[in-house]
């Protein structure tokens, strides 16, 4: 009998850049909104989808051998010690970017700053981090668990502040909210549990698994550019092109010419090729990336 690993994917605001991620990183998903078992074109692996709340909790205790999640919810479940962090996993692109979760009140409170929490009613989902937070602050308030609106609860009165998780911002000033405060940040994370990390195969697996997730993550955001560039014309082409490391650079049929490939940031791409033009370079040729892998 083939041995299994069981991975857990996040249902919710991470779904989507989760199964695009393993995508590009040459795993096909295919989820049923019926079920909490996805598919997954590897027959070693077993997927469950599960909130990126209940992750940690489930991984610590080995109902999952690892999983996909949010730092945020890490903290949240007192595991951080308990646990094995894989990877992280972290780029804007594919919705996988650094968010903090903070502390915001109404626009013309006259709540300035934490201290003035003291006796004051706070809802967040980041009920034992907001706590910890504000003991450490040495602040009481009232905490409560929201199940979610957070945003409208200020607003309308049913609580004083709100710890919520943003990003940009404009969630929270379109609804008229400011911050104070910031409570904590947060990335997402690829994590095990620590009896399947000491597995040889189930870590084999997972080092894996974080290779081919890096390497997709690394390639957002890039192109390859390849050229034609006569060995006349190189120094003055390599003068131009900011290479992650130094272009591979191939010698032609035609002694007199060499093949120049490279790797660059996608929004440098339509500034480069026509300076590379004028500066002697033929037959460029710009490709998507999948993996960059180191």
């Amino acid at each position: 009998m083939n041995q299994k690993m069981k991975l857990g994917i996040p249902k919710g605001s991470l779904q989507q850049a989760t199964v695009s991620l393993f995508k590009k990183a040459g795993f096909n998903i295919s989820i049923n909104e019926r079920s909490y078992v996805p598919s997954i074109d590897d027959s070693d692996l077993e997927l469950y989808l599960l909130r990126a709340q209940e992750m940690p909790e489930y991984v610590y205790e080995g109902a999952l051998d690892c999983g996909i999640t949010g730092e945020d919810w890490v903290k949240e479940r007192g595991v951080s010690d308990k646990i094995k962090v894989v990877t992280d996993l972290v780029y804007a692109k594919q919705g996988l970017s650094h968010v903090r979760w903070v502390v915001a009140v109404p626009e013309d409170s006259a709540i300035k700053n934490v201290n003035d929490l003291n006796g004051k009613r706070v809802a967040t989902e980041l009920l034992n981090v907001t706590k910890d937070y504000l003991r450490k602050k040495k602040v009481k308030a009232d905490v409560d668990f929201s199940w979610g609106a957070t945003e409208v609860k200020v607003r309308v009165g049913l609580a004083d502040a709100i710890v919520e998780l943003t990003e940009t911002g404009s969630s929270l000033r379109a609804n008229r909210l400011k911050e104070i405060a910031t409570v904590c940040e947060s990335k997402t994370q690829f994590i095990s549990n620590k009896d399947a990390w000491t597995d040889k195969w189930k870590k084999a697996k997972m080092e894996n698994i974080s290779l081919l997730l890096n390497g997709a993550l690394l390639a957002e955001g890039k192109v390859g550019l390849k050229m034609n560039v006569a060995k006349k014309d190189l120094k003055k082409i390599l003068n131009i092109l900011p290479a992650m490391k130094n272009p591979t650079i191939s010698e032609l049929s035609n002694k007199d010419w060499c093949d120049v490939d490279t790797i660059v940031d996608e929004s440098l791409a339509k500034k480069l090729i026509p300076n590379l033009k004028k500066a002697g370079a033929q037959g460029i040729i710009e490709y998507p990336l999948n993996k960059v892998i180191y």
